[in-house]
């Protein structure tokens, strides 16, 4: 898709005396502030962007109040930009169920992006992870199965001994593993949720997390770690127990149905006690676009699975991704002072943005907001402008335009240096 790019502030001349003559002949009495160039930016009518953003959420709830959900409490969010779609009920506390393995997967990915642990290592089941009720994978006190299994076991059958024996082996304890999911929680701004337990059997009313917070944690775990999915796609495998009793083998079976009834379903989790009723986080990728569809409290097995279809629907009905990879050449910004004449310049990072309305997404507009000149020393990543991408005349949002290298601020000898290679070529 094309860019129509502009940049804010005045042309570059052809031709002009070269800045650092200027600066020799400055040296000796000129005050530093005349010697700095001022950066211009535009100005934004900032009361007037909030106020479309508060429509727009008010235009996509109104169209999800259309919607039939047997569950009291849901949410709809877009994973790459976190844009909350449809939200019903999306902050009352609930029990989670198994819902709660989410956050036990997320500290497992990021123990094992950190170098803790790695997927061939062996781990041995004890006897408080064997004792686990409810779901389970029938670990055996002694038994030994590699964290690549064990994760296979909490993602595909929900198996409760399977995720205490990994907290276990993280965090030396379930209870340390616990505080350190609470403390994610914290992190991610999960503002109603607490956990007991890093499985989901408390029924304690002091274990509970919402729809919305669900949608958060999951969002984090499958956009920073999207191998997640290689997991939660498995619909059916086989793992072998090997105990003091001989070799045995067990099958896993996913506990998500959708893998087989929605054609774009990826993952992620159900859950379901007396207490939680029936949950499930669905997550779907169409077209480029990956939903999270949260279904909280569902009167019974099957009516989850429908709410979270009814969602996942309506989000691919209304949903449509404008996305700036941000990979052109930008103009060098010419540097006052420095060892350097000029610096580059890149955008920090792509942009993507959300339209839920039917926009025409081809007419967004990216203005390149960029000083004429700037003063030395500068930085490498340090910000130098911004990206501005507007559509209707209003801002979606912007981009950090920032310095690809450093470039020192000159002394007298540098000057001395260039003048005389100006004078010699």
């Amino acid at each position: 898709m094309l860019n129509r790019i502009r940049h804010s502030g005045k042309k570059r001349r052809a031709k002009r005396f070269p800045a650092f003559m200027l600066a020799v002949l400055l040296l000796a009495g000129a005050p530093a502030g005349q010697l700095h160039a001022g950066m211009v930016w535009g100005q934004e009518d900032g009361g007037q962007e909030i106020a479309e953003q508060t429509q727009d959420v008010e235009n996509r709830q109104e169209a999800g109040r259309a919607l039939q959900l047997s569950a009291p409490s849901a949410v709809l969010m877009e994973a790459s930009t976190g844009t909350v779609v449809y939200a019903q009920n999306a902050d009352v506390p609930c029990s989670p169920a198994s819902i709660t393995k989410i956050m036990t997967l997320l500290l497992i990915f990021e123990a094992l992006e950190k170098g803790d642990i790695s997927l061939e290592d062996e781990v041995m089941t004890s006897g408080h992870a064997q004792s686990m009720g409810g779901s389970q994978v029938f670990l055996e006190e002694g038994e030994m199965q590699t964290v690549d299994t064990l994760i296979k076991c909490i993602a595909v059958a929900s198996g409760n001994d399977a995720a205490v024996a990994m907290a276990e082996f993280i965090a030396g304890s379930e209870e340390e593993f616990v505080s350190r999911m609470n403390e994610k929680a914290r992190e991610l701004g999960m503002e109603n949720t607490h956990f007991l337990d890093c499985c989901g059997l408390s029924d304690s009313d002091d274990h509970h997390t919402s729809a919305r917070d669900v949608a958060v944690m999951s969002r984090e775990l499958i956009t920073r770690y999207p191998r997640i999915f290689d997991y939660t796609g498995i619909w059916m495998e086989d793992i072998t127990h090997n105990t003091a009793r001989g070799s045995s083998t067990f099958t896993l079976s996913s506990t998500n149905k959708l893998l087989k009834q929605y054609q774009w379903a990826t993952g992620l989790k159900t859950g379901s006690t007396s207490k939680a009723k029936y949950c499930v986080c669905a997550t779907a990728e169409r077209n480029g676009i990956e939903l999270i569809a949260v279904i909280m409290a569902a009167p019974d097995y099957k009516g989850r699975f429908d709410d979270a279809v009814t969602l996942l629907n309506y989000g691919y009905s209304v949903c449509a991704l404008y996305r700036d990879e941000n990979r052109e050449n930008l103009p060098d910004i010419r540097i006052a002072g420095g060892v350097k004449d000029e610096a580059g310049i890149a955008c920090r990072e792509p942009f993507v943005w959300l339209d839920t309305k039917g926009s025409d997404l081809g007419m967004v507009e990216k203005t390149l907001r960029l000083p004429e000149e700037a003063q030395a020393p500068v930085e490498a990543g340090q910000k130098a402008g911004e990206a501005v991408y507007r559509l209707d005349g209003r801002t979606l949002g912007t981009v950090d335009v920032v310095y690809t290298e450093s470039v020192a601020a000159a002394g007298l000898g540098d000057y001395l240096k260039k003048v005389l290679a100006y004078f010699l070529l």
